[in-house]
């Protein structure tokens, strides 16, 4: 219980209807907690006597009322209860989400690289539903079935008061806390059960999204049993934990029935040599039954409790993850737009400690210089570039802009003068026009359609069938790739950052494309810092400053007639593309 405490907070939003709900629990509770026993033991008697009968016809109607009345009350309440606790619950569900949802903004992509996305995606969802669940549980069944308690335990006291029967109600409570033990077994068991079954449940996540993600590549590959076999596997083993945790949670209720009723036996025998009369038994019975049920349920939400402290520990894994990456306390204060100087002192990353990417590494990029990364795969020229917008944190050194500490500057102010063209360029599954708008939200239109026909776009968006509201589908899945990256370069012509990342942007195109993209880059890149991630010499002819990287360091520096006469490693790259040796 203690673990959830803190996230009660979620529930100030909602006081009013939670006040409410527990109002209305708590009538609930005490209504079949008392009422119900009180009107059998006093009103019973005055209709079933020995003698004859001779109440009046009204005064039978109205005790007879009482007993619907009773359960009207109890079913009204009860009604309200469930209705605004779940409003209340639908509340905390949005906010731990938005919440959650908040913190995975915030997290280095490093830790994105640890985690898979479908298991995210399974805590985000899942995780967060089941913790829901039981706070607002908890809220409702920690008022009313105590209070029902309480109800049904004043009125045996009552009972035990009038007939003299004091050891008759001890005994009849003395297995209660028999019931605690069943409930501390099968908790323990729970807990573990119900680990392994949200970890499960990330796992089939996981599974079908990288599926749906290369549903192409499956069926290039005949890959589709194989799909299937492993994701019907995963579920199996789903289903068996699944049904170890139904067996645990429903095993309690019988359980803590069977208890109880020794205890009704006793009572039983201890009535009848005590003398108590049939309608005095019968009373305390139903204060009896009216305990035990609440005793069930208490048992019950312990396992809801079990069940949400696993689903809580996947929750806070995110949640109290540090955000390595963030805006300085006392930030430097810098012009709206920056010169785009780039420079790296003595520059250490590893993405595992004690495998550095990134040794030493220290260079100077003048603003407007249009700068090309070069050199084998893992060389850590992708590195080096996300380094510049801190995507990642150098782990020694620092990296500069205009001669400030990037870890001195806002991320937004620092962001704002970095324009990216990825190799897979991300679209959302949105219109063209607000995929555009992402390089500059407050763009006009004008301005949008304007870095459109820059980039060699606006042609085939007009073609399309609602031209600029043409929805691109998930990930740009409607368009070719030489026209998602030509929307790229069209948010990255809006952005007109004076810092432009190209990232290898014309691999893997058509020549007719590849033209178009090459006119656009050569009008792009003017008085920009541009790094060009290189993987193609084709791609890096107007690049004034190469960098040649190998095991995470700069071996060599200058243009390409200088590298291919002084650097070995740049002329067997740039030969074994061109076939020149």
């Amino acid at each position: 219980m203690k673990r959830f405490l803190p996230y009660l907070k979620y529930l100030r939003g909602h006081r009013t209807y939670l006040v409410f709900a527990l109002i209305c629990g708590a009538i609930s509770g005490l209504v079949f907690g008392r009422g119900l026993p009180v009107v059998i033991n006093t009103v019973f008697p005055r209709i079933f006597t020995d003698g004859p009968r001779t109440l009046p016809t009204s005064e039978i109607v109205g005790y007879a009322l009482l007993i619907p009345l009773i359960f009207f009350i109890r079913a009204l309440t009860g009604f309200l209860n469930n209705y605004f606790m779940s409003r209340c619950g639908i509340g905390v569900l949005e906010t731990l989400r938005v919440e959650l949802y908040r913190q995975l903004q915030h997290l280095p992509l490093s830790y994105f690289g640890k985690n898979r996305t479908g298991d995210l995606l399974s805590r985000l969802t899942a995780d967060t539903q089941v913790v829901q669940q039981t706070i607002t549980s908890s809220a409702s069944d920690l008022v009313i079935q105590p209070l029902t308690l309480v109800g049904a335990f004043s009125f045996l006291a009552t009972i035990a008061l009038q007939h003299d029967g004091v050891v008759l109600f001890l005994a009849s409570l003395a297995i209660v806390p028999l019931c605690v033990l069943p409930v501390r077994y099968v908790g323990k068991k729970l807990l573990k059960r119900a680990d392994e079954n949200q970890r499960l449940l990330g796992d089939i996540s996981d599974l079908a999204n990288q599926n749906l993600m290369g549903a192409r590549e499956v069926r290039a590959f005949g890959l589709e049993e194989k799909e299937v076999d492993l994701f019907q596997r995963t579920t199996r083993r789903l289903f068996l934990v699944q049904m170890k945790v139904v067996k645990y949670s429903q095993v309690l209720s019988p359980t803590i029935e069977f208890i109880a009723s020794l205890g009704i036996a006793f009572s039983l025998y201890y009535a009848y040599n005590a003398g108590i009369s049939l309608t005095v038994f019968t009373s305390i019975l139903t204060a009896l039954f009216a305990c035990y049920e609440p005793v069930k349920k208490l048992g019950a939400l312990h396992g809801q409790f079990t069940r949400g402290a696993a689903s809580l520990n996947r929750i806070e894994e995110i949640l109290h993850e540090p955000i390595s990456i963030k805006d300085p306390p006392q930030p430097v204060e810098v012009p709206r737009r920056l010169r785009g100087e780039i420079a790296f002192e003595g520059v250490e990353f590893d993405y595992i400690p004690g495998e550095p990417v990134l040794r030493s590494v220290t260079t100077r990029i003048p603003a407007g210089t249009v700068c090309a990364l070069v050199g084998p795969s893992g060389a850590g020229k992708t590195t080096f570039a996300n380094l510049v917008p801190r995507f990642y944190e150098a782990t020694g050194g620092r990296v500069t802009v205009d001669g400030h500490d990037v870890r001195d500057l806002r991320l937004a102010d620092l962001r704002r003068n970095i324009a990216l063209v990825s190799q897979d360029p991300v679209l959302f599954n949105d219109t063209i026009y607000q995929n555009l708008l992402l390089g500059r939200p407050d763009a006009t239109r004008e301005e949008v359609m304007a870095a459109a026909i820059d980039a060699h776009a606006d042609d085939f968006i007009r073609n399309e069938p609602d031209g600029y509201e043409t929805v691109v589908g998930e990930r740009g899945s409607r368009l070719s790739g030489g026209q998602k990256q030509r929307l790229a370069l069209a948010r990255a012509f809006l952005r007109n950052a004076p810092i432009l990342i190209l990232d290898e942007a014309t691999s893997a195109l058509d020549s007719q494309s590849e033209q178009l993209i090459q006119e656009a880059l050569r009008k792009l890149v003017v008085g920009k810092t541009v790094l060009i991630i290189a993987h193609r010499f084709s791609t890096i002819r107007d690049a004034s400053m190469i960098l040649v990287f190998d095991r995470g360091e700069i071996v060599a520096t200058g243009n390409h007639g200088r590298l291919y006469d002084t650097s070995p490693l740049y002329r067997s790259l740039y030969d074994r593309q061109h076939g020149a040796a």
